[in-house]
């Protein structure tokens, strides 16, 4: 089911790193035509090979992008919640999505049809620039999901993807959190016991889990605890 973006919205995707820098009037305009579709758990949004018709923002809940190996075995490429955007960079170039998108919670998300961003990238340049950010931002995550494999524990792991997800820089923070917590370790390359340890090994640095939100006391611990650099598990 799908609706016209309200109000209330438009500040949500305003802060997406896609639209923040963006004067109002471009903002506006690649808006139009946008719609607003709410999702259930386990809503196929996209398959990989598909044709991009759409790129989108979340405004509610969670989704995760995968692929699937010809062994059949999923691989999660990554997780997106509310204000964050995906599928842009396969909208700039017209192509086809890399990947599969689900909805893994109830949620609703911001569609923005892939005709309307090439016909503004042709007619304004400010809009080409901010799709090239947006992506260099993806690939960075990429580069940084590989260096914490590589480099950081479990519970680093953890620690960066918590504070990642939290809109302030400092303070408390409470996180509406995916109840499937194998979603969330399938993305740290981790095992679901090692995420439950890892769990349990923030609770000294004031992280607690009560079923499906993740209730943080300090912001700022948490992100110097994650690049305090390795250490062991």
């Amino acid at each position: 089911m799908s609706f016209l973006i309200e109000n209330s919205d438009k500040a949500i995707v305003r802060a997406a790193p896609i639209f923040s820098g963006l004067p109002q009037p471009t903002f506006e305009m690649l808006l139009t035509g946008a719609t607003v579709r709410v999702v259930s758990r386990g809503e196929l949004l996209f398959v990989q090979g598909d044709p991009v018709s759409y790129f989108f923002v979340v405004l509610e809940g969670w989704v995760k992008i995968y692929r699937i190996a010809p062994s059949g075995g999923e691989t999660v490429v990554a997780v997106f919640t509310r204000g964050q955007s995906f599928a842009e960079a396969a909208a700039f170039v017209g192509g086809r999505f890399p990947a599969s998108g689900e909805a893994v919670t109830e949620g609703r998300l911001l569609c923005v049809h892939s005709g309307n961003l090439l016909r503004l990238i042709r007619e304004n340049a400010e809009i080409g620039l901010a799709m090239l950010a947006s992506t260099s931002m993806h690939l960075h995550m990429l580069v940084q999901q590989i260096e914490q494999l590589k480099a950081h524990t479990g519970a680093q792991r953890v620690a960066e993807f918590l504070s990642s997800q939290c809109m302030e820089q400092t303070g408390t923070c409470r996180l509406n959190l995916p109840y499937d917590k194998t979603l969330i370790a399938g993305r740290l390359g981790l095992q679901p016991e090692s995420l439950s340890r890892a769990f349990a090994k923030l609770k000294q640095i004031g992280v607690s889990i009560e079923q499906n939100i993740a209730i943080i006391d300090d912001i700022g611990k948490l992100r110097r605890y994650f690049e305090g650099g390795p250490e062991k598990d």
